[in-house]
């Protein structure tokens, strides 16, 4: 398997266990070690699998159906990048905003790196509309994509 064959597997793996909410699977898929990250843009950044692992527990606690939805793929050697829509269900505390039972959907691109010499996913950007997440959160109406 070539690199890119490689880099979309791994992707496609990793969107399947978020999609199933398999949650401590997730960071799996990631290198093991402390070079292991995820950006999620603007909240922060989580470092090492440790960090990782904290970001999908928070996630997990607030969304219990949370679905991914890819509507483009883009490759690269050293880096993936999907773009699609993100839909779930406020079911527990995110960032301090108590559940609300509010679905939220909102549209983001996400950029996977990769190792250039293992091969390895090294970690994830996550960028979306975080100010129209919480909005969304925070209210029972039906969300409309951003």
């Amino acid at each position: 398997m070539d690199l890119i064959q490689t880099q979309r597997a791994t992707v496609a793996e990793h969107i399947r266990l978020e999609n199933e909410q398999k949650w401590s699977e997730v960071p799996r898929t990631l290198v093991q070690d402390a070079r292991a990250f995820y950006d999620f843009v603007p909240v922060g950044q989580f470092k090492g699998i440790e960090g990782v692992q904290q970001l999908y527990q928070i996630i997990g606690a607030a969304f219990s159906d949370l679905h991914i939805d890819i509507s483009a793929e883009y490759d690269m050697p050293g880096c993936s990048i999907r773009e699609g829509t993100i839909t779930a269900t406020h079911t527990g505390d995110y960032l301090g905003v108590p559940a609300s039972g509010a679905r939220a959907r909102v549209a983001f691109a996400a950029f996977f790196v990769f190792d250039a010499a293992s091969g390895g996913m090294l970690g994830e950007r996550l960028y979306l509309d975080h100010g129209a997440l919480l909005q969304q959160l925070q209210t029972k109406n039906v969300a409309t994509a951003s």
